[in-house]
């Protein structure tokens, strides 16, 4: 049973240790990275009214096919959304040309921003964002304590991304974050949150191998349970044949995964790595298989070495990141979740060259594709990069490194094992 398979021989595994010293961060870091956070997601909701109100050329994010797809729900032709040729002609007439933005989610999302697309796209934007990132700080909060500061410069890259395009990696970490609360109590409604990221499943694979070495049944039947119902709301909301047209984007999708049609430099996975090597796409596969297992592989070792709850669940958050070819930067909301609860025994272990290095590796996960995605903006300016050309990905390789090197901290002992401190993360 998990009650007894993470406790680490603690009986109480949701208290983890903090240290209090002098060197830890005030709130008022906390604090400037919160108001920068704002005054990007400010500044975005004003531009995108802008456009939308007809003072400039559209310039699509990621936000943009949210909405769109939500228009098609409207209109009763969310499948077309799954169609390359149908879908690209949808976003040609509100944006630029040369824009297109693939729909591949699961039918459950179409769901989730349905409701967005009846508000004006500036308006839509800064609720679905900002109510995201407001769960997200508050999980994060919850999970962090007294280094939320520092956890925040240390994401500040991944979140500024998500900000930028718009995207739903507050939402997945905000699910994933309060998985791992449930989880630390070991409450069986950790499913609740974990059913649904039917939205994202491949995000969560780690924690289903988790439920089951540990045996944790009514977790596992929960999240089933809650992924169900959604699936069975989406049928019948959307009409079956939803599933046949997500199956078809899925394939479709693929080949473009294939020829390399997806910015692969703001990818995180080791597909994209090799890929822009120049490797083939099915030499790419292979090794991404190999590193999915390699993670999983760290999550059912941490558990049977009874590593503490704090350790394997945060354990298992990272380690997810390297399961599925399709993941991107702006995902990366969900590092952060693992991060504080890894936080206190990495600070215990570590020496300040290896904090360097952990926070370098951290920055080039989470903030590559942000500047590259600039650089290649100077080279090719409007028109946008050539078909074909693949600039090199190293996020992958920096999540692949920075996982590595935090299983090689974790089985050390600690320097300062005393704990002057209890993290109250039940409270």
């Amino acid at each position: 049973m998990m009650r007894t398979a993470l406790a680490g021989g603690s009986k109480n595994p949701a208290a983890t240790v903090y240290r209090r010293s002098e060197t830890s961060p005030s709130p008022l870091l906390a604090w400037t990275i919160f108001v920068l956070l704002v005054l990007l997601l400010a500044s975005k909701a004003i531009g995108l009214a802008g456009t939308a109100s007809g003072q400039g050329a559209a310039t699509l994010i990621d936000f943009d096919a949210f909405r769109l797809a939500g228009q098609l729900v409207w209109r009763g032709e969310i499948d077309r959304a799954y169609h390359f040729a149908t879908l690209l002609a949808f976003q040609r007439s509100i944006g630029e040309p040369g824009s297109f933005l693939p729909w591949t989610y699961p039918p459950v999302f179409n769901l989730v921003v349905a409701p967005f697309a009846l508000l004006p796209r500036g308006l839509a934007y800064a609720l679905f964002t900002g109510a995201t990132l407001a769960a997200y700080l508050m999980v994060l909060r919850r999970l962090a304590q007294p280094h939320l500061g520092m956890l925040l410069a240390l994401l500040f890259p991944a979140l500024a991304v998500t900000i930028v395009c718009g995207q739903n990696g507050f939402l997945t970490g905000s699910l994933i974050g309060a998985a791992c609360l449930c989880l630390l109590r070991r409450d069986p409604r950790a499913g609740l949150p974990l059913g649904l990221m039917a939205i994202k499943p491949h995000l969560a694979i780690g924690f289903a191998l988790q439920a089951a070495m540990t045996r944790d049944w009514r977790t596992a039947l929960i999240a089933a349970g809650v992924a169900a119902v959604f699936a069975g709301l989406a049928t019948l909301v959307l009409g079956p044949s939803v599933w046949a047209a997500f199956r078809d984007g899925v394939a479709e999708a693929g080949v473009f995964l294939e020829e390399g049609l997806y910015p692969l430099y703001r990818m995180i996975s080791a597909y994209a790595v090799v890929r822009t090597l120049g490797a083939p796409a099915t030499v790419a596969l292979a090794v991404q298989a190999g590193v999915a297992l390699a993670a999983l592989g760290l999550i059912a070792l941490a558990i049977r070495r009874r590593m503490p709850a704090p350790q394997v669940v945060g354990l298992t958050a990272v380690a997810s990141l390297l399961v599925s070819p399709y993941a991107y930067d702006y995902d990366l909301p969900i590092l952060g979740v693992g991060l504080a609860l890894l936080g206190p025994a990495l600070l215990a272990r570590t020496t300040a060259r290896e904090r360097m290095a952990l926070f370098v590796l951290v920055w080039l996960a989470s903030g590559w594709g942000l500047a590259m995605t600039e650089v290649l903006h100077r080279r090719y300016g409007e028109e946008g990069m050539p078909v074909g050309v693949m600039p090199l990905s190293l996020a992958g390789l920096a999540l692949m490194g920075l996982v590595v090197l935090i299983w090689r901290v974790l089985q050390r002992r600690p320097e300062d094992p005393e704990p002057l401190l209890a993290n109250p993360i039940v409270g």
